[in-house]
């Protein structure tokens, strides 16, 4: 592993530039429901993410890639001290702006830095609660370890990190071309790219170079010291009662299908 990661050294890390204001308001998990109230309202993604982290008055939160800072609102509504980093000036400013429009009625305290993951500006064994949602895709292998290190470090020994990441590799690696096929029979080719980092979501094309299946995530936690659950979920499904629908709920909730097709990567970690 440690010569793979030295391997990966090679390959610098994204440009702070690539995440302007436009990107954080058109293309970022949330964007819609921060645009229509400024942060307070998560979107279904954001808000089981953060759910899980079971926040508590007194507690110290670290939400590491805090982006607009919607976030560290919801955690200092719920009476914790709230801290965030982003390595983007403007999710810096961003964040700022959502914490200043609170007016000073949360009870829990807030701050908000500009900070490379792989160097968190924290001493040792300072947070509770150590928040990483939708952040992985967007660093190389070795920065997430390096990242994931100083998770480790900055965590209490009885702390909890939460993860999300999208979307599953293992769906954009092997579900995604069988879907885009079928779609293509349905005349709806032309709204499946071949790359699914273009799907829906241009920008991710350049933006996404990491992405987890379920057993690469559980590896890249342990390596970093980290045990715990990861599982798979997606959004919300319609399931008809067209032959489509009925194939489509069955490769989304059997196994080993289900690997493929779920999307959406949860972890819920402690120190080892």
């Amino acid at each position: 592993m440690s010569e793979t990661l030295d391997t990966e050294r090679e390959k610098a890390p994204l440009p702070s530039t690539l995440y302007t204001e436009e990107y954080f308001r058109t293309a970022c998990e949330g964007f819609d429901e921060f645009n229509s109230s400024e942060g307070e309202q998560l979107s279904r993604r954001l808000n089981s993410a953060f759910s899980l982290a079971h926040v508590q008055p007194g507690m110290r939160i670290l939400d590491v890639g805090c982006g607009r800072g919607e976030i560290l609102r919801h955690a200092a509504q719920l009476g914790a001290d709230a801290y965030g980093i982003d390595y983007a000036a403007v999710a810096v400013s961003l964040s700022h702006q959502v914490l200043d429009g609170m007016g000073g009625v949360a009870p829990g305290l807030t701050a908000v830095y500009q900070a490379d993951a792989k160097k968190l500006p924290f001493a040792d064994k300072t947070f509770d609660r150590v928040l990483m949602f939708d952040v992985v895709e967007h660093l190389h292998p070795w920065e997430l370890h390096e990242a994931l290190l100083e998770v480790h470090r900055v965590l209490k020994d009885d702390g909890r990190f939460i993860v999300h990441t999208a979307p599953n590799i293992w769906y954009d690696r092997f579900a995604y071309p069988m879907v885009r096929r079928l779609r293509g029979i349905m005349g709806q080719g032309a709204d499946y790219p071949k790359d699914p980092r273009q799907f829906l979501v241009s920008i991710n094309e350049h933006v996404h170079v990491n992405e987890q299946s379920l057993w690469s995530m559980q590896k890249t936690l342990r390596l970093a010291g980290f045990k715990g659950k990861v599982w798979l979920e997606s959004p919300p499904q319609a399931w008809g009662r067209s032959p489509l629908d009925v194939m489509r709920k069955f490769v989304f909730t059997t196994p080993p299908f289900r690997w493929f097709f779920q999307r959406e990567v949860f972890a819920v970690a402690a120190k080892m």
